[in-house]
C-alpha cells in the first residue's frame, strides 16, 4: 500500500531563514493546508496517517475530531516541533490520547531528527517513522540503515521511501522539484521493489510559499506550494489509483504484515 502521511504542526519553519512569524500564523497557515489535505483525501475516499504535535492538536481540537471522524490515524509529532526532551514522548502520547479520544502506536520526531530508540519503547509506542535513509548534506546522513521496514528495541523502524539504488529520497521536497512523470516513475520503481511506499508531507506546502519577503525560502522549497502542489497531490493519487495502488494508514500497514 501507499502510506501517506502529514506531519502537521506549528509552521515555525520561517525562524530557520531569519524570519519572524506570530505564533497565531503558525497555527492559521497549517489549519488551511490541513483541511485542504482533508478535503482532497475525502474526495478520493482514501486514508492517511497525521502526525502531530500536541501545541498544533489543541490548536485545532476540529481538526483532530475531523481527523478522527474520517477514519484517518493520528500519531505523535512530539510535543513541540522545535523544542524536545525526552519526557515530551510519553507527555505528547497521552497528550493526544486525551484530545482524540484514540490509542497513539505511532512517532515521528521533527525534521526526523535522531531519538533514543529505547526511550520510544519505554514511552510505549509501536513504530517510529524518524528515518530517512539517504544522504542530504546538513539533514540526513543514513546510508548504513535499511531502506525498508525492520525493528529496533521491540519499535518497529518505518522509514521514509527512497529508491532501490541511489536511495534517491521520495520525500515532499522531491515531490515538488521533480517533474511529476519522473516522480512517478521512481515511486513505481521502488513500490514494485518494496511492495509499500511512505511518503510524507506538510500542511503549509499545500499553501502559497512563495513570499520571499515574508518567509525567504529558497526555490527549492517554495516551488510548487499552494494550488500547485494540491493539484500534484491529485494528480499523483488519480494516477495511483488508476493504477490500483492501495492508500493505508501506518497501523494497517502493521496489522497488514502481522507487525504488531
Amino acid at each position: 500500500m501507499i502510506l501517506l502521511s502529514f506531519d502537521i504542526e506549528e509552521f515555525d519553519m520561517p525562524l530557520e531563514y531569519q524570519r519572524e512569524i506570530l505564533f497565531e500564523d503558525q497555527i492559521s497557515i497549517s489549519r488551511k493546508g490541513t483541511i485542504i489535505i482533508l478535503d482532497l483525501l475525502k474526495k478520493y475516499n482514501i486514508k492517511a496517517t497525521f502526525f502531530s504535535t500536541v501545541v498544533f492538536a489543541k490548536e485545532v481540537p476540529d481538526l483532530i475530531k475531523r481527523i478522527m471522524d474520517e477514519g484517518h490515524e493520528l500519531a505523535s509529532h512530539t510535543y513541540f516541533h522545535s523544542d524536545f526532551k525526552i519526557e515530551h514522548l510519553k507527555e505528547s502520547k497521552e497528550a493526544l490520547e486525551k484530545l482524540s479520544g484514540s490509542k497513539i502506536t505511532g512517532f515521528r520526531m521533527p525534521r526526523m531528527y535522531p531519538v533514543d530508540e529505547i526511550e520510544i519503547e519505554k514511552a510505549g509506542y509501536l513504530y517510529n517513522s524518524s528515518i530517512n535513509p539517504t544522504f542530504l548534506p546538513g539533514r540526513y546522513n543514513h546510508f548504513d540503515k535499511p531502506r525498508t521496514y525492520f525493528k529496533i528495541a521491540n519499535v518497529w523502524q518505518i522509514p521514509a521511501s527512497v529508491t532501490p539504488i541511489f536511495r534517491f529520497p521520495l520525500f515532499w521536497l522531491s515531490f515538488h522539484n521533480l517533474p511529476l512523470v519522473i516522480y512517478k516513475f521512481l515511486a513505481r520503481w521502488t513500490y514494485k521493489k518494496d511492495n509499500y511506499l511512505n511518503i510524507y508531507f506538510h500542511p503549509w506546502e499545500f499553501t502559497d510559499l512563495n513570499q520571499k519577503k515574508r518567509f525567504n525560502f529558497p526555490n527549492y522549497v517554495s516551488k510548487n506550494t499552494g494550488d500547485l502542489m494540491t493539484n500534484r497531490l491529485e494528480n499523483f493519487i488519480s494516477w495511483a489509483i488508476k493504477n490500483k495502488y492501495s492508500f493505508g494508514t501506518f497501523n494497517l500497514f502493521l496489522n497488514n504484515y502481522n507487525l504488531k
